[in-house]
């Protein structure tokens, strides 16, 4: 307070006090004077008192009014300075608040209010705008750090995709590949891989096929046995392995600056269907974070499924291969075996006429041909050395008279006595394949030809059989045969002429395409592609045709319109004289892989789309700041604003507190659950969803409860989970809950995404 304004005040207003007391009291005297007829004396005055003795009070009247005055003025001087003080305090404290709201709007959120009491309802209101400030840019530098990662993961899923889509004939490009752009992408400083093989004793063992270090590649030849060191065990537990306390000779980096022991080593089984194909490894000076952890093996699965598609068409491509080489070769024998028989008939017809010449033939057939002569009931009488060294019998006399049953396989007593059916009903001859049984229970299989002798009556007198040994080809064209099945079961094949006809289809090409196989054999190729496709596709049809082949996705259309994506290859079968006979198609099924693949695109981009809208609602704070600058009630506004954007938003918004009570339901959950805010705030959560709030003492949980298990939800991470009560019937939804703690108190977020809304 300023004293000497007071003083100033008390002086002023004593002094009017007593001026014009004293000049009321002079108009009082000369007018009483003026009553009685009395001139201005001090004697007329003295008298005037004696008359009226009421004038003596009057006397005190200027006294008495300068003391009114002096208190008057004071307590007005005291009032002034008060109110001059009090503005001054509010007009500093107004300075402060300005420049503090100024700091807000530039960013400046740490800086406190100075001297302003703390029950001052402004400071407090501008306090707890710049706690939620500060708690905004914690949270928006979460997100951000979240959104990265999430980025930073899809874009990893689409540019490994590629890779895999790409590379996917040749192990050692694709293990190159693959290992190169990983290490590059987890900035890490050395990898490589690791892929399954198989020795001739079926024992598992494991290959280096690609090691890549310091942006350059290695060639190292690297073999380790199944079950040895951190591969092995990674192998066999079928789980990853992260080291982070790296012994100091487990593995040394080398680079232009010298050698040095990494920080963490990851290893990761190359696992699809409970089934490892191989592992990765990779070393870093950094530690690996947890998603990017969680981003090496889900690749993981993609790159075990690719190398067992690369496998698998390898192994394809060997087979066919061989069955074309083989079937050339037997096309070839049985063309010389038709020769031969020829040959043998046409000396078989000049015998009776040529009996020594028949004898030479007979004599040079003994030294290249099993033969032998049974009569009309079966029973052996000659075998020639062929026969019995092939037989493994010492001498004639120790098979001689013998049935056929005994040379024979079981399975081809009914073929032989069919054989000798026909023969004796008057068939010239026989040819076909049989097996035989050696005296030490072996087979032996031979391309056999019976043939009737008769006499020159005509009449049949025995049966010749010439043979030749085709057991190590039977054996092989058996095991091709078994192997072409087992691809069969495994793999979708189907056989086309070159207009695209159906000729042949096995059982997984009917089952993945939905027709029966009456309707396919009716159908071409272009009839089960969508009918957008059909163009492109007769150009990659002309291609194969014309002897290139073809590997690639291919989309396919099933009976009831529904897509199906194939890895297919197709390739162009020609026969003897080089002209294409009919074209393979050798597929697999990656539907699945490929919707994995578009809907990691699909929410790529709705990523975007969100963090687009959240730089614009950023803007939009920006402007409702600006403007908290003038009003306190904006802060409200801005409130409401929130609340506005979390209704808009196309995910279900479900926010509780830790005791499970529903704080806030948005316009999206409404949709999605058919219930209305105003019946569910303030309810029990687990009235509505199937979610539970489990106390510790050191935590707090929500437990998504079913049937068969209590499920902990972790924060941030995506569970399906399966909604049903009173209101709307049961069906699959993407939960994520978000924990939010503010000092002591806990509250939880949880977004709900349609499933059958999103994915279809």
């Amino acid at each position: 307070m300023d004293n000497k304004k007071v003083h100033s005040y008390t002086r002023k207003y004593t002094l009017q006090g007593f001026l014009f007391s004293l000049g009321a009291y002079f108009i009082l005297l000369l007018i009483d004077l003026d009553i009685n007829g009395m001139h201005f004396t001090f004697s007329n005055v003295y008298k005037l008192h004696q008359i009226n003795p009421f004038f003596w009070a009057i006397d005190t009247l200027p006294i008495l009014n300068t003391l009114v005055s002096f208190y008057i003025g004071r307590k007005i001087g005291k009032n002034v300075a008060l109110t001059e003080f009090t503005i001054d305090s509010e007009k500093e404290k107004t300075g402060k608040i300005i420049q503090f709201t100024e700091n807000l709007r530039s960013g400046k959120i740490n800086i406190d209010v100075e001297n302003i009491a703390k029950d001052d309802v402004l400071a407090k209101a501008l306090r707890d705008l710049q706690n939620d400030l500060k708690d905004s840019k914690v949270e928006e530098a979460k997100r951000r750090k979240e959104d990265a990662q999430r980025n930073w993961t899809s874009e990893g899923l689409a540019q490994f995709g590629e890779i895999l889509r790409n590379d996917n004939d040749n192990i050692e490009v694709l293990s190159y590949n693959i290992i190169s752009n990983l290490v590059k992408y987890l900035k890490a400083n050395q990898g490589g891989v690791f892929i399954i093989n198989e020795n001739e004793n079926n024992e598992k063992y494991f290959d280096m096929t690609a090691c890549y270090a310091y942006d350059r590649k290695k060639f190292a030849n690297k073999r380790l046995e199944w079950g040895e060191g951190l591969i092995g065990t990674c192998a066999l537990e079928q789980e990853k392995i992260l080291l982070t306390d790296v012994p100091d000779e487990y593995v040394d980096i080398t680079s232009g600056l010298g050698n040095a022991n990494p920080r963490a080593i990851l290893i990761v089984p190359l696992k699809i269907n409970d089934e490892i194909h191989g592992v990765i490894e990779i070393a870093s000076f950094n530690v690996f974070e947890k998603f990017e952890i969680d981003f090496v093996e889900k690749i993981s699965e993609s790159i075990a499924s690719t190398i067992s598609t690369v496998k698998i068409n390898i192994q394809t491509a060997r087979l066919l291969k061989d069955s074309q080489d083989q079937a050339r070769i037997l096309a070839d024998q049985e063309e010389k075996m038709r020769q031969n028989m020829e040959e043998l008939r046409a000396t078989q017809e000049e015998a009776t006429r040529q009996g020594i010449e028949f004898e030479n033939f007979t004599n040079s057939v003994d030294y290249s041909l099993i033969r032998a002569e049974y009569t009309t009931k079966g029973l052996l009488t000659y075998a020639n050395k062929q026969f019995l060294k092939n037989l493994s019998y010492a001498s004639l006399g120790e098979i001689k008279n013998k049935h056929i049953n005994t040379f024979i396989d079981k399975k081809s007593h009914e073929l032989f006595e069919k054989i000798l059916s026909e023969l004796l009903e008057g068939k010239s001859h026989y040819e076909g394949d049989m097996k035989y049984i050696t005296k030490e229970g072996k087979e032996l299989w031979t391309t056999s030809t019976y043939v009737c002798v008769k006499d020159h009556h005509e009449e049949i007198q025995k049966i010749l059989y010439l043979g030749i040994d085709i057991t190590h080809k039977k054996r092989q064209n058996l095991d091709y045969q078994g192997q072409i099945e087992a691809l069969h079961r495994s793999s979708i094949k189907a056989e086309f002429n070159t207009e695209g006809h159906v000729l042949f289809i096995n059982d997984l090409f009917v089952e993945n395409l939905k027709y029966s196989t009456a309707d396919l054999m009716d159908k071409s190729v272009f009839d089960l592609l969508p009918k957008k496709d059909i163009k492109t596709f007769k150009n990659i049809w002309q291609n194969v045709v014309n002897g290139n082949a073809f590997k690639d996705q291919i989309k396919f259309e099933s009976m009831d319109n529904e897509e199906r994506w194939l890895q297919a290859t197709f390739s162009a079968v020609h026969d003897m004289y080089g002209d294409v006979a009919k074209i393979i198609l050798i597929a697999h099924d990656i539907t699945e892989q490929k919707y994995m693949e578009l809907e990691a695109q699909k929410q790529a981009q709705i990523l975007k789309e969100q963090e687009a809208t959240l730089l614009q609602n950023v803007e939009e704070m920006k402007s409702i700041q600006n403007e908290m600058e003038k009003k306190n009630i904006l802060i409200e506004a801005e409130k409401t604003k929130s609340l506005a954007i979390l209704e808009g938003c196309v995910e279900g918004i479900v926010t509780f507190d830790n005791k499970g009570k529903i704080d806030s339901f948005n316009k999206a959950a409404e949709s999605i659950f058919n219930l209305n805010k105003v019946d569910v705030i303030g309810k029990k959560i687990n009235k509505y969803f199937p979610l539970e709030i489990e106390k510790n003492e050191d935590s707090i949980k929500v437990i998504y409860v079913t049937e068969a298990e209590r499920i902990s939800l972790e924060n941030n991470v995506k569970l399906e989970i399966w909604i049903h009560n009173d209101f709307i019937q049961q069906k699959s939804v993407l939960l994520t809950l978000l924990e939010i703690s503010s000092g002591e108190n806990i509250s939880f977020t949880a977004f709900f995404q349609d499933i059958e809304v999103e994915l279809f």
